[in-house]
Order: structure tokens, then C-alpha cells, then sequence
């Protein structure tokens, strides 16, 4: 493992794991600071670790700590980015005014995929990736670009329903970036296992991820594999229904002149009011969902040639 700037702290765990090839895998913290209610997000947080430190696969949670870039958190630095008031939330563009000024908060999906590929970790779990939005084509996340300039195998559960997703899979098509459906020919839309919208090829073991990761960054490419890994059939909504709710809480957002970064979690509050909490508890579902891909995917990683940029 190359030596990394200063600003970035590896857990002792992490740093072993990583020294000498044991399988980890990398999650975003901004679902803590910024994506779920009080208790679930801790209790979410606790949960993936858990998972992924049963499967024998060591979990590195990453988020911006007291302007330190820290790669494995402690169960008191879980706690405090779960119950911390006004944290930010850190993407690629205020990483380092987060870093210069000393701040604290939760890194989104392309902050991860930036910091995962930086510390040499291949494997992260996430819920939904960011994309563009509906009716908005310039509202671009900087989820796509960073998929598109970070070798790491992502598993999700699609893009985020609220988005516009046969723009955000065209997106990801102009930009290089594969596909895979994980025992699936659709790419899923978060609370439903399918979109109706075809992936670029299906896979049926954890294997044939890295396979194809193996192979894709060997030819030289460097983006992203997005794993679209479908939630749980029974704890998968009815994807109608959730639309309906989708399309009300962006009319709803329209009225308000709710936009930009206030945008997602306004939707995504308002989603889970309709459909009564179901959405936030398949939400979690799915999230445990991909640790559990994840790690299975990381251990065939360890037992791998790797390769490294």
C-alpha cells in the first residue's frame, strides 16, 4: 500500500487488512448524517459493520472526522456522526475546505468511491447512487463522474427512484461505466427490484464480479463496476404505488421551490410519509442487502491478483 498524505487516518484494522491483502469493504457515512431519521441511522451503521465483520471481511466506514480523512471509524465516532447536529456533507468539491477547516461530517457516494480508490480498498456498499434528476438534466450528481474515474466495484440497489433513471443508466453508458445486474437482467430502482430497464449483463456470483472487474481494469480502463444488486422480494414495494408517491413529492418540492442539495432529502421525507414508513424500512433492507454482497464480493477479491493504479 502506498504511503498517503497525512490527512488520511487508517484504523488499525483497516491498515492491517489492507497491508496484507485481507478483504474489506468501504461505507459511505452521509447515510448516517444525512440519510436516515434518529435511531435507525446509528442502528443501520452498526448493523452493515456487523454484517460485513461476520462474513470475515473487515468493514471501513469512511467520513471526514475533525478535518481528517478516517478510514474505520470507532463505535464513539459512529455515535457522535449519528447524533451530531449540523454536519456536513462531504463530496468531492468540499473535501478539502472540510479538510482545511477542520470539519466533521458524513461522505456521499462519490467522496467514498474517491476516498476507497485512494486507500486501495475495491470493494464498497452503498444504498442507491446518485444520478439526474427528473425534469432536470443539468442537475448532474457528482456520483456519475466520480463512478467514472475510480476503480471500485460499487454494489447498490440502483439509483435513487426519485431520479430520472433511463437518463442517469444513459449517463453512466456515456461514461464508460458497466453495469451488472446481480442475479437480475434489470436495473433496479431502489424500493423495486426492477426499473423494466435492462443492465449490461447479468451475473450470478460473486465471482463473475470480479472476474469482469479483473478484466475490465487489466484493459486499462479505470471507471467504477456498479453491482445493481435488487432488494429483497418481500421487502420490495410495489413499484406503481411508489411512483405515485414519487410524482406527489416532487410536485410538492415544485410548490415549496425546494431544489438543489435540499432537494433529495426533501423527496425522500416526503416518500416515507406516504407509503406510511415502508419506504425507510425497505430502504434498510436493502442497505443490509448489499453489505452482504459486498463483503461475499470482497473475499473473492482477496484470493485474487489485483490490480493496482
Amino acid at each position: 500500500m502506498a504511503k498517503l498524505p497525512e490527512m488520511y487516518n487508517l484504523s488499525t484494522d483497516i491498515s492491517y487488512a489492507l497491508s496484507r491483502g485481507l478483504p474489506v469493504v468501504a461505507l459511505e457515512s452521509a447515510v448516517i448524517t444525512h440519510g436516515l431519521p434518529r435511531p435507525h441511522n446509528l442502528e443501520l451503521a452498526r448493523e452493515m459493520e456487523r454484517i460485513i465483520r461476520e462474513s470475515g471481511v473487515a468493514p471501513a466506514t469512511i467520513a471526514l472526522i475533525n478535518g481528517e480523512i478516517k478510514i474505520g471509524l470507532t463505535d464513539e465516532e459512529l455515535v457522535n456522526l449519528a447524533q451530531e447536529e449540523n454536519l456536513t456533507k462531504i463530496s468531492l468539491r468540499n473535501m478539502g475546505i472540510g479538510l482545511a477547516r477542520g470539519l466533521s461530517g458524513g461522505t456521499t457516494v462519490a467522496g467514498t468511491l474517491f476516498t476507497s480508490h485512494m486507500t486501495g480498498i475495491k470493494v464498497f456498499a452503498t444504498g442507491g447512487i446518485g444520478g439526474i434528476h427528473r425534469g432536470n438534466p443539468f442537475d448532474v450528481s457528482a456520483d456519475l463522474n466520480a463512478l467514472a474515474e475510480h476503480p471500485v466495484v460499487v454494489v447498490c440497489a440502483g439509483a435513487k427512484a426519485i431520479l430520472d433513471l433511463p437518463a442517469t443508466l444513459e449517463a453512466l453508458d456515456t461514461r464508460g461505466v458497466p453495469v451488472l445486474g446481480f442475479g437480475t437482467e434489470d436495473f433496479p430502482a431502489f424500493y423495486s427490484r426492477s426499473s423494466g430497464l435492462p443492465v449490461d449483463f447479468r451475473v450470478d456470483h460473486p465471482g463473475e464480479v470480479v472476474e469482469i472487474a479483473r478484466a475490465h481494469w487489466k484493459a486499462g480502463h479505470r471507471s467504477a463496476i456498479l453491482v445493481g444488486n435488487p432488494v429483497p422480494e418481500s421487502d420490495a414495494l410495489d413499484p406503481d404505488q411508489i411512483e405515485q408517491s414519487i410524482k406527489q413529492a416532487i410536485r410538492e418540492a415544485e410548490d415549496a421551490g425546494i431544489s438543489g442539495a435540499a432537494l433529495t432529502p426533501f423527496l425522500l421525507e416526503r416518500v416515507n410519509l406516504a407509503s406510511a414508513g415502508e419506504s425507510m424500512q425497505t430502504n434498510l433492507s436493502l442497505l443490509r442487502n448489499n453489505a452482504r454482497l459486498a463483503a461475499e464480493i470482497a473475499i473473492h477479491f482477496s484470493d485474487s491478483n489485483l490490480v493496482t493504479f
